[in-house]
């Protein structure tokens, strides 16, 4: 069942300034083998995983380091998450996140659909 939804829209100039007036983000929003990609990649990551926090319905104990973005062998792109954030997701009884990411002139999206095995849960309980 479909547990949470979300998505996210980036203005890629728009980052890439915020980026260059905080170069610290980097650290803070980015896993290590994320803050060597294009600008236009990491909005995109940007996306998904602000998209990722709204389909958990909130962020607490997610932290951004912990959530990383990479393609698998076919190029889809996969989560790997660790730490409370992995947690998070396990205490919600989430078992599959489906991701989807776009980026194409100076627009970065990112679609995140949470599953779990059971009934669909909202923050107050079950459905």
């Amino acid at each position: 069942m479909i547990a949470g939804i979300g998505v996210d829209l980036v203005d890629i100039p728009r980052f890439e300034r915020s980026l260059s007036r905080t170069p610290r983000l980097l650290e803070r929003l980015f896993a290590p083998s994320e803050r060597l990609l294009a600008s236009r990649s990491l909005a995109a990551r940007y996306a998904a995983k602000e998209a990722l926090i709204k389909a958990l319905g909130g962020s607490e104990g997610v932290h951004w380091t912990e959530i990383e973005v990479a393609p698998e062998a076919s190029g889809r792109p996969w989560f790997t998450l660790t730490g409370s954030t992995a947690a998070v997701v396990a205490e919600r009884g989430i078992d599959t996140i489906h991701l989807s990411l776009t980026h194409d002139a100076n627009l970065a999206v990112a679609y995140v659909v949470a599953e779990t095995a059971g009934s669909a849960q909202t923050p107050g309980g079950t459905r």
